[in-house]
């Protein structure tokens, strides 16, 4: 009997453990760009220029990763994206 598909999942488990998760913001056509930019600073704690930043990729690109992490720590940031009354959504990192 070989023990390999047993190592082969704990190795699994390991990588699904430490692969990030993101926070996603997605545009939408209710919310004012100086109340996004509003938001990201007194959540997040970003500069005004790197909450400037990510509103226009919202708003121009129609989305923005604003944040990365544990599942537990996204779930809960976009738990507060939504009583901020923005859409967000959380994902699997691609990279």
């Amino acid at each position: 009997m070989s023990i390999s598909p047993l190592e082969t999942t704990a190795a699994d488990t390991a990588t699904q453990v430490t692969t990030p998760w993101v926070c996603i913001v997605w545009n939408d056509p209710i919310n004012l760009m100086g109340y996004v930019t509003y938001v990201f600073m007194s959540y997040f704690g970003y500069s005004k220029s790197k909450a400037d930043k990510l509103m226009m990729d919202v708003h121009t690109k129609g989305k923005a990763i604003v944040n990365q992490g544990s599942r537990e720590e996204m779930e809960r940031d976009v738990s507060a994206m939504h009583s901020y009354g923005l859409m967000s959504t959380l994902e699997k990192s691609t990279s």
